[in-house]
């Protein structure tokens, strides 16, 4: 059953792959192909489990290919400025430096306009979000889903467009609400509903628990974390306990626990009921309606439903009498979430959960280290003064950390080398007093005997705001390390599944895999030179072998990503940054690490001269016909994306975000700008100041806008 999962994944990994989009049909007949030979196979000892794996493969490919058409939705492809746009507000987000909305379009009225979106995203000031289910009429600039910053790097495109997301841009002006002219339909009223007894908690706990703590207790009840201090956050994410503030799978069992345990305890005090009902079963039912009550509450987001489909599998089995916490019930969760989502099998957040629920789970059936004390007075020693819980917390934390390390490093490049002593000191305080407080403080609420349970639940999120300040300010707390690509993450993906699954001596044949994997993610070259999708932004490599910024856009979301790939922990403010790179009202110049030239020109006539003197040339402007220097032209990162390249003794190697025949529903192909676009473009670039660093925008989404969980 597991390997079948593996092999849906599989097929799942091979569409997002593919560099056109396939046929729906032929998919689908592949898929009906598979079946059919693994039916007449099933009579064959070797061939049906290959035969059913091919039809588990071909099946997870049909699915992802149909789930895609079923989502087809307009993407905007350039810019539109000034756009007329009326809808309903279908969510709301209130953030530290502004809030953001999803408006569902019944008119979008501007020029540009190539094609429509339906749903857009848009920013405005903090403070003057409408409600969900307001009908409102603005103007905002839009702007198409951002594309990768770097090749390999996170497909924000490929999210919004899962996400039912055109365009996004920011609210000029105000925005007006007004009676809509026809209703917004059954789901809009529930999305609306669910928002206001949301922010209806998220009030409360805000005005008995003030600061971080209040913004932390409401983030892991109502799943509201924009009001966060980044100095906080940022603890969170060094100290590895950022789980704490995302709604996932730790959140669900310890609240799905909780009620079972105290449903299941207070129906054995009843002796009738104990001895002929099944109150294990009504337990597990009471659990479940908690959990799903759990899911509304929280906003469902992806990594919630992720952790109630698996939280609703077991108690499901707890109800049928089946065992649970096994393999197949995780491939059961993989199953159902990638039916439902298949785009998940790319995010942080399935690979993170699903490889730390893989390897515990392994590692529980291949027995705990304090099973194998055989004295029993020493055990039940160790149960009474928490040695155990606390042991359990320790060795959970480690194999956790460790199977889901490289795909941190991969995603956020990071490393919680202290991540086992926080886990240890604030989890225990997580489980037995933040959480059991949050829930009594949500039923009380409704009578009014809240306010005490939400003080107590703030004394102990100050407990864990402590450790985590604690833990990041430890020597050597930031472990960073650089970008590298996605073949080191599929080879520990085949270690870790090779040494979780199988049952014989055979899986340790994973441990080569996952070593050979350190080593080839540790090797992976860095780029000389780095160029944005749409050329504003321009980096290069210097003599110290740091990025040094060449030429960067008012928008510095590019170089905050590509500081992050490089393992480098400096500010997009760092004045280091300007090291080395000589700027006049022409352009940008400066060296590589072999002493090579590279000019960022902004104006005409030092293009000439730069082709004659440097070794590559960065510019939006059209080169001479001789120009002996490797140029870096608007044509190529219009098509490619955002570029990497490398000098090597043949040249110069170019490594784009995009193949060079990528068409796919998220980024389709680009069409051919008229002449006038180009004019603006140049005369935009011409006009921006070189080598600044201003203040970015809150329309791109950051690192925490990818939901993480355990």
């Amino acid at each position: 059953m597991p390997w079948l999962a593996v092999a849906y994944g599989l097929g799942v990994v091979l569409y997002f792959s593919a560099e056109r989009e396939p046929i729906w049909w032929a998919a689908l007949a592949l898929a009906a192909l598979g079946a059919s030979s693994a039916t007449m196979a099933r009579r064959r000892r070797v061939g049906f489990p290959l035969a059913l794996a091919f039809a588990a493969l071909t099946g997870g490919f049909a699915t992802a290919t149909l789930h895609t058409a079923w989502i087809a939705h307009p993407v905007l492809h350039r810019p539109a400025w000034g756009v007329a746009v009326t809808g309903f507000v279908e969510s709301r987000e209130e953030r530290e430096r502004s809030d953001r909305i999803v408006v569902r379009a019944l008119t979008i009225e501007g020029s540009r306009l190539d094609p429509a979106p339906q749903r857009v995203r848009v920013v405005l000031r903090p403070g003057t979000a409408p409600p969900v289910g307001a009908f409102v009429a603005l103007k905002a600039n839009l702007e198409p889903p951002l594309p990768p910053l770097r090749p390999g790097g996170y497909d924000f495109a490929r999210d919004m467009y899962f996400s039912g997301l055109g365009a996004s841009g920011f609210v000029l002006g105000g925005i007006k609400i007004a009676a809509p002219p026809a209703e917004g339909g059954a789901w809009l009223r529930y999305a609306a509903a669910v928002e206001r007894m949301r922010e209806s908690i998220d009030r409360r706990i805000r005005a008995v628990i003030p600061g971080d703590a209040g913004a932390i207790a409401s983030a892991v009840i109502t799943g509201k974390r924009g009001e966060i201090s980044p100095a906080v956050k940022d603890a969170f994410y060094i100290s590895s306990l950022v789980h704490v503030l995302a709604i996932a799978g730790f959140h669900m069992a310890v609240v799905t626990g909780l009620v079972f345990f105290f449903v299941r305890g207070g129906l054995a005090l009843i002796p009738r009921l104990a001895e002929h009902a099944p109150i294990k079963k009504w337990a597990a039912a009471g659990a479940f309606l908690v959990a799903a009550f759990y899911l509304v509450l929280s906003g469902a987001g992806i990594a919630t439903q992720r952790a109630f489909v698996m939280v609703a599998i077991v108690l499901v089995g707890v109800m049928v009498d089946r065992p649970t916490l096994t393999f197949r019930t995780l491939s059961l969760a993989v199953f159902a979430v990638l039916i439902l989502a298949p785009q998940a099998v790319l995010t942080p957040s399935f690979q993170l959960s699903f490889a730390a629920t893989l390897a515990l789970i392994a590692a529980y059936q291949f027995r705990l280290p304090w099973h194998a004390w055989t004295d029993g007075r020493l055990r039940a020693r160790a149960a009474l003064w928490g040695a155990r819980e606390v042991a359990a917390i320790a060795f959970t934390s480690v194999v956790a950390g460790l199977a889901t390390m490289p795909f941190a490093a991969y995603n956020f490049h990071r490393l919680a080398p202290y991540g086992v002593l926080a886990n240890v000191l604030a989890m225990p305080v997580v489980s037995v007093w933040v959480m059991p407080m949050g829930i009594l403080g949500v039923l009380t609420m409704p009578f009014g005997f809240d306010a005490e349970c939400w003080r107590l639940m703030g004394d102990g999120i100050g407990w864990i705001i402590a450790v985590v300040l604690w833990v990041a300010h430890l020597p050597g707390a930031v472990g960073r390390i650089h970008a590298f690509d996605t073949g080191p993450v599929l080879l520990c993906a085949a270690g870790l599944l090779l040494l979780s699954l199988l049952r014989s001596p055979l899986r340790l044949s994973g441990v080569p895999l996952l070593l050979a994997a350190a080593l080839w993610a540790v090797a992976a070259p860095q780029p000389d030179l780095l160029v944005s999708p749409d050329g504003a932004t321009v980096a290069l490599r210097g003599r110290d072998g740091r990025l040094a910024a060449l030429h960067v856009s008012r928008d510095d979301f590019a170089l905050e990503d590509w500081l992050a790939a490089d393992a480098d922990g400096r500010e997009v403010h760092d004045t280091s940054l300007s090291q080395g790179i000589r700027c006049d009202p022409s352009g940008c110049i400066g060296k590589l690490r072999d002493g090579s030239l590279v000019a960022d020109d902004i104006a005409p006539d030092a293009l000439e001269e730069d082709c004659r003197r440097v070794a590559l040339v960065v510019t939006t402007q059209d080169p001479p016909p001789d120009c002996a220097a490797t140029v870096i032209g608007r044509k190529l990162w219009r098509t490619r994306g955002a570029l990497a390249i490398r000098r090597t003794q043949a040249g110069f190697v170019i490594d784009g975000a995009r193949p060079a025949n990528f068409d796919r529903p998220w980024a389709p192909a680009p069409k051919q700008k008229p002449a006038s676009d180009d004019a603006a473009a140049m005369d935009r670039a011409a006009g921006r100041p070189a080598a600044s660093h201003p203040a970015s925008g809150d329309a791109t989404p950051r690192q925490d806008d990818i939901e993480t969980d355990e």
